[in-house]
């Protein structure tokens, strides 16, 4: 699980453990993997970004326990969370923000020259 720490990130706005997709959830969300559109990385001098669209269609099918009721978007996911639902990017990429006027725009951050840990 990646470190969070200094990457201001509202934990508060996540499940509170990782909350795994049951294989049905996961069948249900592979048809619309293909259509994930992935940004080109931009940064500013602390951090690299990208967004992340996934297709409006799959937010329908994504588990009720993703979405922040609140704001009509999903909660900030959990790299399990949203890897299991398909996104794929290297490591140390931290869900931080979802665009409210475009739910279905998740944003990303790491720090610049990420380097994943040691195994």
């Amino acid at each position: 699980m990646a470190n969070t720490e200094g990457m201001d990130i509202d934990t508060s706005r996540r499940n509170r453990v990782p909350r795994p997709l049951t294989d049905s959830e996961r069948q249900r969300l592979e048809e619309f993997v293909d259509a994930i559109h992935y940004s080109s990385r931009y940064n500013d001098s602390e951090y690299e970004y990208r967004h992340v669209q996934i297709p409006k269609q799959m937010l329908k099918v994504i588990p009720s326990d993703y979405h922040d009721k609140a704001k009509g978007t999903l909660k900030l996911l959990w790299e399990e969370e949203w890897r299991a639902m398909g996104i794929t990017q290297s490591l140390g990429w931290e869900h931080y923000e979802v665009h409210e006027p475009e739910p279905h725009i998740l944003l990303f951050k790491r720090p610049l020259n990420y380097q994943p840990p040691a195994q």
